[in-house]
């Protein structure tokens, strides 16, 4: 069951002026479940994405790179059910030929399309299904389907992932709307393994290339379930600029900083979302780091306890062995760490501090916050101002037994 996270209800998520979305059940892996999805933006759209760092990315993510080097987007075709990666050369010509079929039904050039893909690795795409499934998806086309997109992007979710707001800018209402998916595989290394974010903004395309980056590093680039880096992690920004006011040209504007809120608001929902919903998870943890050098120090103790599994099944079994977390601390890879400056505490618990147990700490203490669905791990390194957040989940039985089964 997912931690303190529900459907999203379709009501609360806004459309966004120009994107239209067709999710349909093209039967890909699974009969009777919506598994495609098409979108599409209208003429002088911008996007700004990050991919995977993964060395073995997938067939789609090696096409997007390359569409988005000669083209402004004008469709997305996102697939479940088969990642597409570990394919070869045989992916990158299903991969194309996914861009194809869609480019003639759409009207619009083959590299103006974009291809994902999220599900099992190392098997091709049912070509013949997923082609079929394109007619389907353009004639469901409709500006107010996000919800039912949440859905047709899922592949272990148990719950699909949506969020949306209106901020002002320069004055004017602008909407931003987003979906994402995940529940296992995930370490991102850029984002998630799909996120999708649209506004109806009007910006420069290098800003909101920035402003992707920004918000993946602070959303999706700071989760992690089980530490494994997807091949097929992508995060797309669409800008369609039809809200009408004068399009963000400079990024210490006020209309920036408005946008660039409302996005990295919505890419924190939805990673956040993902970490909640994470395979077999029973606790939401905050990994919160203060007093380091660096925030690439911070960061760097904060995923040694996030992808602890001594530490997350101690969580799942809210059994306060807490010294695993000072072992992840010194495990982390600071060289010159002085322990005695250290304080670990759990929620407003002090448990260790001086090298060694708080005089004020007791199990009971620790055990009662442990059996929270909801806890903060947070460590003071005494070095200096630097600070940084992590979020994760813990390790239960049903993450083994979900992953042992993922293929049947």
């Amino acid at each position: 069951m997912p931690v303190r996270l529900q459907a999203p209800d379709p009501a609360q998520l806004f459309p966004v002026p120009g994107v239209l979305l067709g999710p349909v059940a093209a039967g890909i892996r699974k009969a009777g479940r919506r598994d495609l999805l098409l979108v599409t933006l209208p003429p002088g759209s911008r996007v700004g994405a990050v991919f995977t760092r993964n060395r073995f990315c997938a067939a789609p993510v090696l096409v997007c790179r390359d569409h988005l080097k000669r083209a402004a987007p004008r469709a997305l075709i996102v697939n479940t059910g088969c990642a597409n990666a570990g394919t070869g050369e045989p992916g990158l010509q299903d991969a194309r030929a996914t861009c194809d079929a869609v480019a003639a039904r759409l009207g619009i050039p083959a590299d103006t399309v974009l291809p994902f893909s999220t599900g099992v690795i190392l098997e091709r795409l049912p070509m013949e299904r997923l082609l079929a499934g394109i007619r389907p998806a353009q004639e469901a086309l409709g500006p107010d389907l996000w919800g039912a997109a949440a859905e047709a992007i899922m592949t272990t979710d148990t719950v699909s992932k949506a969020s949306s707001r209106k901020v002002l800018v320069d004055g004017r209402p602008v909407v931003v709307t987003g979906i994402s998916k995940g529940a296992g595989m995930i370490r991102p290394n850029m984002a998630t393994m799909l996120g999708f974010i649209a506004t109806d903004a009007a910006i420069r395309p290098e800003l909101l290339q920035q402003l992707t980056e920004e918000a993946a590093n602070l959303s999706f680039n700071r989760i992690t379930v089980d530490g494994d880096t997807s091949t097929n992690d992508s995060f797309v920004v669409m800008a369609t600029g039809a809200s009408g006011h004068p399009e963000i040209a400079q990024a210490d504007s006020e209309g920036y900083r408005a946008l660039r809120e409302g996005v990295v608001a919505v890419a924190i929902d939805l990673a956040q979302a993902i970490v909640r919903d994470g395979e077999g998870a029973t606790k939401f943890i905050t990994v919160q780091v203060e007093g380091g050098r660096t925030e690439e120090e911070c960061l760097q103790v904060a995923y040694a306890i996030a992808h602890s599994p001594l530490v997350k099944t101690a969580f799942f079994a809210s059994d306060p062995n807490l010294g695993r977390i000072l072992a992840a601390v010194g495990y982390a890879g600071i060289e010159d760490l002085e322990v005695s400056g250290i304080r670990l505490y759990l929620d407003e618990v002090l448990v260790s501090e001086g090298g060694g147990r708080a005089d004020s700490y007791q199990e009971s203490d620790g055990q009662r916050i442990m059996k929270q669905p909801e806890i903060t791990i947070r460590i003071v390194l005494g070095r200096g101002d630097a600070q940084a957040t992590v979020w994760t989940c813990d390790f239960s039985y049903d993450y083994v037994r979900i992953n042992a089964d993922y293929r049947s």
